[in-house]
């Protein structure tokens, strides 16, 4: 087998960095819509009213697309030049994003995030890929990589911080409209500084199998979100059968054609497939933990959104540092050791939380939250680096897709997943008091947030008697979601140890 090169980047050192900065932007917009939306809601529901179906849709068909679009995407890019898509994405996100601002009903704004999720699709994984292009020597590399990694974190955790700030001075709309001054420089910028890269023998698009992975991807991604939200239904198990049976027919064509849109061969690579899914689950781990957490400093310990927002922000700021920092331990300890090291940091944030859990103050989330941060920003850097570098860098895009989408399925998984065993324990544990109303009963026994909303038209000795127990019942889940979130993590600890060292005598796929 021989390997071929994409474009050849024609750039300084300087100039690469100076292009490194201009992909970061549309990293840290997505991470900051990933979080954002959810603290502007309450005013959404006030303006439209919408069921709580369309509520619903309003929040997750923006994931549904983007994570079912993914692998499309980066293959596309693959093939018409990856800055060329990204441009084309950057544009017509910016543009939605306004459309969305000043949507006038919830259904227009469920169209509107269907569409952003099409346009954020070309995003993250052409960011990628183009790094994997531009810097081709491996240190440089993984601190391009290591840069890029800590600008999803900083997103992720501004999210809550710009969110609560706007919210307190600008409609709702003003969420959507940052997407704008953020990706317009990369519109001007770009197309100067980012070498355009691609595939040189990319071979005919097939349609066939990007349609297959969409089918695959968006009936399991909306299994998830309903079976967490609503329970097992038939719909449901419907929604699974038919996304995985998409998923065999996609498999089995790309392993017949002869240039297939995503190289199967790739996950026989053990590192690979291991960084995939340590990847997937430290992502399910964080999200479950933000998940928790915002709720617990605001619901439990009664702070408001953006102070609950710099709650988290001392960990982002660790990620960030210690995803940088990692790449000087890369040139002294292996890949190997460094993500089983974030992974074991990601599980003890757990732990830790599991022993603070019957005095779960502030304090004790910050220093959860840092060991937790500090264990991501190790294990993605390293882990993104080495799907990146398991393949040609004609194909970046198509291995980059599959980093995107073990992250966004992470945090579909960990907001569904870990989310729905704290409700469970809620339901389980809350005890209601005499007096409410049977719509103010059902309300309290739902969720803590509908308990806190229903105290609020108590009068004050049975409000009490009620958020008390409410509390109570939330934290009952701390125990059996920090335990499942710290084994699944040991877990792929373990299997990274085993994938890397089956593979030590084995090079990595290379293109046909």
């Amino acid at each position: 087998m021989t390997t071929r090169s994409a474009t050849p980047p024609t750039t300084t050192p300087r100039r690469s960095w100076v292009a490194l900065a201009v992909l970061t932007l549309p990293v840290m917009l997505i991470a900051i819509d990933n979080t954002v939306l959810a603290f502007a809601l309450p005013a959404i529901a006030e303006d439209f009213r919408p069921a709580a179906s369309t509520q619903l849709w309003i929040v997750d068909v923006y994931s549904l697309v983007l994570a079912a679009l993914l692998v499309a995407m980066g293959s596309l890019g693959d093939r018409i030049g990856r800055r060329r898509l990204l441009l084309i994405g950057a544009g017509g996100f910016a543009i939605v994003s306004a459309v969305a601002a000043f949507a006038p009903t919830a259904e227009m704004l469920v169209l509107a995030r269907a569409v952003l999720g099409f346009f954020g699709a070309m995003l993250m994984p052409s960011t990628l890929s183009l790094i994997r292009n531009i810097f081709t020597e491996a240190s440089a590399r993984r601190l391009a990589i290591a840069i890029w990694a800590s600008c999803f974190t900083a997103g992720s955790t501004l999210g809550p911080i710009v969110g609560g700030a706007l919210l307190e001075h600008f409609h709702w709309g003003s969420v959507f409209l940052i997407a704008v001054p953020i990706l317009l420089p990369l519109l001007i910028l770009a197309p100067k500084l980012v070498p355009e890269s691609r595939d040189p023998n990319p071979g005919p698009l097939d349609l066939v199998s990007v349609a297959l992975s969409f089918v695959a991807m968006l009936p399991l991604v909306w299994a998830i979100k309903t079976a967490a939200h609503d329970g097992l239904s038939a719909l449901v198990v419907i929604a699974v059968v038919v996304g995985l049976s998409a998923g065999v027919l996609f498999v089995r064509r790309q392993n017949r054609r002869p240039i297939p849109m995503l190289d199967m061969e790739l996950f026989r690579y053990g590192p690979f497939t291991s960084s995939v899914l340590a990847n997937f689950l430290s992502i399910v781990g964080l999200i479950g933990f933000i998940f928790f957490v915002s709720q617990h400093l605001q619901l439990v310990l009664g702070l408001s959104p953006l102070e609950a927002g710099l709650v988290t922000l001392p960990g982002a700021v660790v990620s960030m540092i210690a995803g940088i920092s990692v790449v000087k331990a890369a040139k002294r300890f292996s890949a190997q050791t460094l993500i089983v090291f974030g992974l074991v940091f990601v599980a003890a944030g757990f732990i830790l939380i599991l022993l603070f859990r019957h005095d779960l103050s502030v304090a004790a989330i910050i220093v959860s939250f840092i060991v937790l941060e500090l264990g991501v920003g190790v294990s993605q850097t390293i882990s993104n680096d080495t799907i990146v570098a398991s393949v040609p860098a004609a194909k970046a895009g198509a291995a980059s897709a599959v980093s995107e989408t073990a992250y966004e399925l992470g945090a579909v998984v960990g907001a569904a997943t870990l989310g729905t065993i704290f409700t469970a324990f809620y339901r389980a544990n809350v005890q209601v008091p005499d007096g409410l109303t049977p719509a103010q009963a059902g309300d309290a026994a739902e969720s803590i947030g509908g308990a806190t909303a229903v105290a609020g038209e108590l009068p004050a000795p049975i409000a009490e008697k009620l958020l008390a127990s409410a509390h109570t019942a939330f934290d009952s889940g701390i125990a059996p979601t920090a335990t499942l979130a710290a084994t699944l993590v040991l877990a792929a600890a373990v299997i990274v140890i085993v994938a890397f060292r089956r593979s030590a005598v084995a090079a990595p796929p290379t293109d046909h």
